[in-house]
């Protein structure tokens, strides 16, 4: 088993990671808020941590990975004012917030999917965990770090010391909430107190989801009302992985308040330390800029695959960019991508072609070398770099073929199924089939490339490659021979 090192958010270093259970990780991802349909830079959020889990799962550990559904209580502002998201797209559409819910949750599945994302081990909606909220928040009343309004129950920050650990912000310099606006509860008594419960009156007295709870207001009967977004992960957390969990994962724009709410509230709770290691991916971007359904750059997987054809495309194009820095989006980029991979399988065929149906074995050297980025915070770029460097090495091609099926657990790419088990090609076979409008110099680059095919000079054909296509063509290898195309 490796020694990994993360960067935690919270120290901003590199910490050498010590799960809590040996050869154990428990590791909780905030999942979407289901209204709408994920734009791709939610995605690789999503692909960020699919590329984690895997890439623990390969150095040796088990993980219990909880991804959760928000499906209720994420208003249209983070600092717990507006309108329920669901909520708002429900009459909208003229339709039941549940089936709002059921609707895009559908296709999140769909998309990650499509993106070959492995499956949670748990993916909880919060509408489910109403009583485990509920048993949360009666605790911090019990020990005086919440109070009730009229129209909710809120954390009191000044109760919980050290309350920015995480984002480093001191709260009286952020003085959002009460007295800002005019839907702001005028009991609330610090404006960066977080509402744990809203109750069904005030700003929420036509609230379409709401549950009884134990908690008392004069507006409504039986504490009628719904949780707040903050307290359902912390709830979800706990149920399924304890008061304390090794990993938290998000995005970066969660940290100064759902994931600094979280903390107060868990800690304050259970008492003990809530999470060991904090873990943000970076914004992907849009021509430089942000991207968002409110912006108008909302961009989906169904977008692009319009254009691309293959949703594996834009995994592949995730795997460029660590998870930490941001990633810019464009035409251009995708486009790239697409020919990167296209290359990248045929090179597979290619590779399968010349093993002519024999496997290997893993090659220690590169495996070594692979896992070596992996375990520095999981650097799936430079995984990528020593997957080409293989790839274009002059080890067998039975040992290319076995051991990019060993990296590809992590990459997720699915090159096995762009392998071709077929008998060696024979030199009577060879057939260089030209598109019209080829040029000589790039017709004899072919030829070249493959006599050093058919002397087994792998090296040298893979060089040649590279030139054909650095010049726009794409070469496709087949049974009866290869094919080149302009790209």
């Amino acid at each position: 088993m490796s020694q990994i090192y993360i960067k935690n958010t919270v120290s901003k270093e590199k910490e050498e990671f010590h799960p809590l259970q040996e050869g154990r990780v428990l590791f909780y991802h905030c999942g979407p808020t289901v209204y709408w349909t994920q734009h791709i830079g939610n995605l690789r959020g999503m692909t960020c941590g699919d590329l984690i889990i895997r890439s623990l799962r390969y150095l040796g550990y088990e993980v219990v990975h909880v991804r959760n559904y928000t499906d209720v209580g994420h208003l249209t502002s983070d600092d717990d004012e507006g309108e329920d998201k669901i909520e708002k797209s429900a009459r909208k559409e003229e339709k039941d917030p549940k089936e709002i819910a059921d609707t895009f949750i559908d296709k999140f599945e769909r998309d990650v999917a499509a993106l070959n994302l492995a499956e949670p081990t748990h993916k909880p909606r919060a509408t489910e965990h109403i009583s485990d909220m509920q048993d949360l928040i009666q605790t911090l009343l019990d020990k005086g770090y919440a109070y009730t309004t009229d129209w909710a129950v809120y954390f009191d920050i000044t109760q919980f010391e050290d309350y920015g650990k995480l984002s480093g912000q001191d709260p009286e310099e952020k003085m959002t909430g009460a007295g800002t606006g005019e839907v702001s509860d005028p009991q609330k008594r610090h404006p960066q107190d977080f509402a744990l419960w809203f109750f069904k009156a005030g700003v929420h007295r036509n609230a379409l989801q709401t549950w009884e709870s134990p908690f008392t207001s004069p507006q409504v009967e039986n504490g009628r009302g719904f949780p707040g977004w903050h307290i359902e992960c912390s709830a979800m957390s706990k149920r399924y992985l304890g008061d304390t969990i090794d990993i938290h994962m998000g995005g970066i724009e969660h940290v100064p308040v759902h994931h600094t709410n979280e903390i107060a509230q868990s800690e304050a709770a259970n008492g003990v330390k809530f999470v060991n290691y904090w873990v943000h991916n970076e914004h992907l971007l849009v021509n430089e800029g942000k991207m968002a359904k409110s912006e108008g750059t909302g961009i989906t997987l169904d977008d692009v695959v319009e254009k691309i054809g293959d949703p594996m495309v834009l995994r592949f194009f995730f795997l460029q960019a660590h998870y930490r820095s941001k990633q810019n989006f464009t035409e251009e980029s995708i486009e790239n991508a697409k020919n990167e991979f296209e290359s990248f399988r045929n090179r597979i065929r290619e590779i399968s072609m010349q093993a002519g149906g024999e496997m290997g074995e893993i090659n220690s050297e590169y495996q070594n070398k692979f896992v070596q980025v992996l375990a520095d915070d999981f650097n799936i770029p430079e995984a990528l770099a020593i997957v080409t460097e293989m790839l274009k090495s002059d080890i067998a091609p039975q040992d290319k073929l076995v051991t990019l099926k060993e990296f590809d657990q992590v990459l997720g790419l699915e090159v096995e199924r762009n392998m071709v088990a077929m008998e060696k090609v024979t030199q009577e076979d060879i057939q260089v089939q030209i598109e019209k409008g080829i040029p000589e110099d790039i017709q004899k680059k072919m030829a070249d490339r493959e006599k050093f095919r058919q002397n087994k000079q792998f090296q040298e054909a893979d060089d040649l490659r590279d030139e054909i296509e650095k010049e726009g063509y794409v070469i496709e290898d087949s049974k009866e021979g290869p094919r080149i195309f302009k790209k």
